[in-house]
């Protein structure tokens, strides 16, 4: 039982421009929040585990499906600037009591830094980076690309096809037996397997692009921002991620040396989901000792 709670509860916000944002929550939805933002390409549906385990320990955890992406709504204009996922990020968390925490992955840790870096300071309590950092490595972010965008209009012929794309993707991370935690990611539709994301976000079709992920000074100076704000940072970083090399934690941890640092062996980029144990105990230590924030 989690404060009355047991499952997901679903919700919505509207966001910019009136895109609805697709939520849910898991835990008292009168406690502090924790808000979990995905990476590109995956849905809320990632943060499973993490999030029960955050809402066990007394905080409300709220996962979001960025827009374009799982059940939010994608944008008619093509609109997948980072600065507009955060935009609407702001608008949900003020319907949640107090200031939240955010963990953010990749595209999810971009969104983090820039609304609390340019949109509103004040607006987290924390914000832990999952796996991100400013200038990240171009091969690694390359090799990510290259992934989604492989089978985007083609799709799949069954759920194990996807598992094997997933396992060569990901060799170190065992293929899971029970493929109906697949079905989250993708839809079925006539016949085929297909990732459930706005294709324009990532065929270069869009017509606002989220080409803030190569913009570093600027995400160095929202950093600066958001540290100059007094919101503690923790930057969680998967030991075999070919996007946050050691090189580059190491470099962003000494321009930025009031960030926590937290090395996962055994985890790729996908942290979370490499070694949820791991990765949800360094959250809940962070929360802990930030949690008289006000």
């Amino acid at each position: 039982m989690l404060n009355g709670v047991t499952t997901p509860e679903p919700f919505s916000a509207l966001g910019v421009d009136g895109i609805r944002i697709a939520a849910d929550r898991i835990g008292d939805p009168d406690a502090p929040s924790v808000v979990f933002l995905h990476g590109g390409g995956q849905t809320r549906r990632s943060w499973g585990r993490a999030a029960t385990a955050v809402a066990a320990r007394g905080w409300q955890a709220i996962t979001v499906d960025l827009r374009g992406h799982g059940e939010s709504d994608w944008s008619e204009e093509g609109d997948y600037r980072v600065v507009s996922f955060a935009g609407d990020v702001l608008q949900l968390i003020r319907q949640l009591p107090g200031r939240p925490v955010l963990v953010g992955a990749s595209l999810g840790g971009f969104t983090g830094m820039l609304l609390a870096g340019e949109l509103e300071p004040a607006a987290l309590r924390a914000l832990v980076l999952v796996d991100i950092v400013p200038d990240m490595n171009p091969t690694g972010a390359e090799r990510i690309h290259q992934f989604m965008y492989d089978r985007m209009e083609t799709g799949f012929e069954s759920l194990d096809e996807v598992a094997d794309m997933i396992q060569e993707y990901n060799p170190h991370r065992s293929r899971p037996s029970d493929l109906d935690g697949l079905r989250t990611n993708l839809r079925h539709r006539d016949g085929r397997w297909y990732w459930h994301w706005d294709p324009k976000f990532i065929d270069g079709t869009a017509a606002s692009p989220p080409i803030e992920v190569t913009e570093v000074e600027r995400i160095n100076a929202a950093v600066e921002s958001i540290l100059a704000a007094g919101v503690p940072m923790l930057l969680v970083r998967g030991q075999m991620s070919d996007l946050v090399t050691q090189e580059r934690a190491d470099a962003f941890l000494e321009r930025f040396p009031q960030i926590e640092f937290v090395d996962v062996a055994g985890a790729g980029h996908m942290v979370a989901g490499d070694r949820n144990d791991i990765f949800a105990e360094a959250v809940v230590e962070f929360l802990a000792r930030h949690a008289g924030i006000q």
